[in-house]
């Protein structure tokens, strides 16, 4: 990381490699969904107005996925994913919507600005990375372990059978 020192960068903070520390997930994660995660971690100290939009665009994209809700809006997905999760999850995933709603939409009144700040922006992001961990890649080992001790229990279960 790099510190800025001058009139225009004083204080900025800039990683320089990896360029963010966006977290790498396996190609069974839609490549939508890993782009919008990626650009919205790599943008998030430099404008975090810019990275809860694209973390609310990357929530959409795993509900639509995951759950196969799609509607006309995001408030609408969210709520019709209500009764699938636990209230505490349900109430985060909408508090990403609301967030990046302030971060996308401007106020009725322009002279009122309200920005996201950037460990919000990184709380948001930590919510996503929780989310694909949970519905993509928890769901796929948890599977991948069934398979095994099925087909281990099968194979066993021949040995048995021609031994008898």
């Amino acid at each position: 990381m790099a510190l800025g020192k001058g009139t225009y960068t004083d204080g900025t903070a800039i990683y320089l490699y990896p360029f963010s520390r966006a977290k790498l997930f396996p190609e069974y994660v839609p490549r939508s969904i890993r782009e919008d995660y990626r650009q919205a971690h790599a943008i998030k100290a430099i404008s975090p107005n810019a990275s809860a939009a694209l973390s609310r665009r990357c929530l959409q994209g795993i509900i639509r996925d995951v759950w196969d809700i799609r509607e006309r809006t995001l408030n609408a997905e969210i709520n019709r994913l209500r009764d699938c999760v636990s209230s505490d999850q349900w109430k985060a995933i909408d508090a990403i919507r609301k967030m990046g709603n302030i971060g996308a939409h401007m106020e009725r009144d322009i002279d009122r600005i309200v920005d996201i700040e950037p460990n919000e922006a990184e709380a948001i992001l930590r919510l996503v990375e929780s989310l694909i961990e949970d519905w993509y890649i928890s769901k796929r080992k948890n599977e991948a372990a069934c398979e095994e001790l099925i087909s281990l229990c099968e194979k066993k279960d021949n040995r048995r059978k021609n031994n008898s």
